[in-house]
């Protein structure tokens, strides 16, 4: 038998071979169809594709956020920045001296008379021997006529003085004026303060000096009866085009006199003291 297998098989060659090759094309269409290759491949690719674009979007569309913010802060710096030009800051510094330049206080006693005037340190202030009898004058003092600034017509007489000076002695100014009866409700005396006397006396043309002083400070009153304490203090402000404008800031008190004379009289009496607050010069600039 075994014979008869070994010739059939030898006559046969061809056969055993398609049979082998039938069994393996059986087994590799199980393992691995060509239908589902077919369709696989082209399903990753188009899911791959549609992620990058889906991610592409997304990229884009944080970079248009992040545009959109970038341009909204810089539109809000310059908004900023060209409002705090229309409204600058103040910038305040302060300076210490030891001696102030003496300034100017200008008086518009009008009928007033001035009885004495006297410089004192260290706030002391002796009493009155004689009050409303002339005294000494011991300040330095100019008289001056000019016309009204405003008016150009009225014809206006000012009694300037020289302020105090030295801060750390507390120095100080006292006047005593006297006005003899007067027709007016109300008895007052109006005054300005300018930066420095010293630049008045050097003035050649002290009238235009004091019509621009008017023009440019403000006035003051104080009363009869009393004894009012200007206490001052300086602020220098630096304008944009580089000039310096000087100005006073001061706090006034007031203190009722005790009129001691024997007889009753119509006339008044003013007292005032004026005196340096501190020994700082304010400067103000803008930022």
């Amino acid at each position: 038998q075994l014979s008869e297998d070994v010739e059939r098989a030898s006559e046969n060659p061809t056969e055993e071979r398609g049979g082998e090759m039938e069994v393996h094309e059986e087994t590799s269409s199980v393992i691995l169809p060509d239908s589902e290759l077919g369709t696989t491949a082209p399903s990753l690719r188009f899911s791959k594709t549609c992620l990058k674009n889906v991610f592409s979007v997304i990229l884009l569309f944080i970079y248009l956020l992040l545009m959109a913010v970038a341009v909204f802060l810089v539109y809000q710096t310059i908004s900023d920045f060209r409002e705090k030009l229309n409204h600058p800051v103040m910038s305040v510094s302060y300076k210490e001296v030891s001696l102030y330049d003496a300034p100017g206080i200008a008086f518009y006693p009008g009928k007033a008379r001035l009885l004495s005037c006297k410089h004192h340190y260290y706030d002391h202030i002796p009493p009155l021997i004689n009050p409303g009898q002339p005294g000494d004058i011991e300040c330095t003092t100019q008289r001056i006529n000019y016309t009204d600034p405003f008016t150009n017509q009225t014809m206006k007489y000012a009694l300037v003085v020289q302020g105090p000076r030295d801060v750390k002695k507390k120095e100080l100014v006292f006047l005593q004026f006297h006005l003899n009866g007067t027709d007016q409700d109300f008895n007052a005396i109006d005054y300005l303060l300018f930066s420095s006397f010293q630049e008045f006396i050097n003035s050649p043309e002290k009238a235009e000096f004091m019509k621009d002083c008017e023009s440019s400070y403000s006035s003051w009153k104080f009363s009869g009866g009393f004894r009012t304490w200007v206490k001052m203090s300086l602020v220098k402000t630096k304008e944009e085009d580089g000039s310096e404008t000087v100005e006073f800031k001061q706090e006034t008190s007031v203190v009722n006199y005790i009129d001691q004379r024997t007889k009753t009289r119509s006339d008044q009496l003013f007292f005032v003291v004026f005196e340096w607050k501190d020994p700082f010069i304010q400067t103000v600039q803008d930022v």
